[in-house]
């Protein structure tokens, strides 16, 4: 937990990219945070309704957190409190899915004083952010790598597809006091593939073409695939017809990896299919033990890890990822040793490599504790 003296000290950005994973360092560090020149060249400057609402859900999780946006919303400051937790509720804007609003919720809930149950309603799939299904099936997978599962759980309770939305979610998650030392360098071979195929609104038909289009091309990589056809009807699905599929692909070692494909306007099933099973291939093509979309958490549970050195695979950095790097440094002050894996890459039969350039990162954790548990 950060001294009373470090908490003064304000740390300031500009701009509006990275905006939550900002104030997710903020609420975790202590630190307060200023946020300049959020879109002030824009035609339509500051803060789009989404963020405002991403703020108004950080007021219902903390305690004593102090807010301060600026008259024209190109400003924003805040100062941190205590992640209460609790029972919260929380209508979504139709401007962005669920995914944005729970990702940054998933990271922090593990430290707050109460165990979280939220409630979220709005758009549960979208082509923006990841979707319910994989901060389901993938991200809080990687919460148990921390030794963060027991009464971990993510319910679907309806579906909603844009624009309309009318999906509901509810995120339940127990407390933790500190989180375990990561050491994870082993990425494995791919052993199987699971999906879900889901459809609201539309026929149910077109969730069966999705999974016979994406046999089509993943049956020639692996037999155990499994895809699961979810179809949703009456109040649960929604207001709005749409179909999408997510796949995940699991390794020996338990190294995951996601990729997702949601319906466009004049589009088939089997090409929201196909685009789904590329993308997938080249996500395990990255290689690495993390996915993608979950680099920046691992990254930040690495540093709020027991004191000692975490250890871990991943394969090319995102930008967020890269970003997230020197955000930590800022309010952390824990740097990242970064070196090429020097094992091998796998090689198939034509003599070319299996997975892109490898890297190992390290850093010794801060042995943050949760203190609010202690005292509830």
């Amino acid at each position: 937990m950060p001294t009373a003296s470090s908490t003064t000290v304000l740390v300031k950005y500009t701009g509006h990219r990275y905006f939550r994973n900002r104030l997710i360092l903020s609420l975790l560090s202590g630190k307060p945070v200023r946020i300049d020149g959020i879109r002030s060249n824009d035609k339509n400057p500051g803060l789009r309704d989404y963020e405002a609402s991403f703020l108004r859900l950080v007021e219902k999780i903390t305690n004593g957190s102090v807010i301060e946006i600026s008259y024209t919303g190109t400003s924003v400051l805040l100062k941190p409190g205590v992640i209460s937790g609790g029972d919260i509720s929380h209508d979504c804007p139709l401007s962005r899915s669920i995914g944005y609003f729970l990702e940054p919720m998933v990271a922090i809930a593990p430290f707050a004083k109460t165990k979280v149950h939220l409630t979220l309603k709005g758009i549960t799939t979208d082509d923006k952010d990841l979707s319910a299904d994989l901060i389901r099936t993938v991200t809080l997978t990687h919460l148990q790598l921390f030794n963060i599962s027991d009464g971990l759980e993510l319910r679907i309770k309806k579906r909603g597809a844009a624009p309309l939305g009318g999906g509901e979610v509810h995120f339940l998650c127990p407390v933790v006091r500190q989180i375990k030392t990561l050491n994870f360098v082993d990425a494995g071979k791919i052993k199987r593939i699971r999906g879900i195929s889901h459809s609201v609104r539309v026929s149910p038909q077109f969730s069966n073409r999705m999974i016979e289009a994406c046999r089509s091309v993943l049956n020639r990589y692996i037999p155990d695939i499994y895809l699961y056809s979810d179809v949703f009807k009456g109040e649960e699905s929604g207001k709005s017809p749409g179909y999408a599929l997510s796949l995940v692909a699991e390794s020996t070692t338990g190294a995951l990896h996601c990729s997702e494909s949601v319906s466009e306007p004049g589009g088939s099933p089997e090409d929201t299919a196909l685009r789904a099973s590329r993308a997938l291939l080249s996500e395990i093509t990255r290689g690495g033990c993390i996915d993608r979309h979950c680099q920046s958490l691992v990254m930040l549970y690495m540093t709020l890890g027991s004191e000692d050195v975490g250890r871990c695979k991943m394969g090319e950095l995102s930008p967020t990822a890269v970003q997230t790097l020197r955000d930590i440094r800022d309010f952390f002050g824990t740097t990242f040793k970064i070196v090429p894996d020097t094992e091998p890459p796998s090689i198939d039969d034509e003599g070319s490599e299996l997975t892109g350039p490898q890297l190992l990162l390290s850093c010794y954790g801060t042995g943050f504790i949760n203190v609010n548990r202690s005292i509830a």
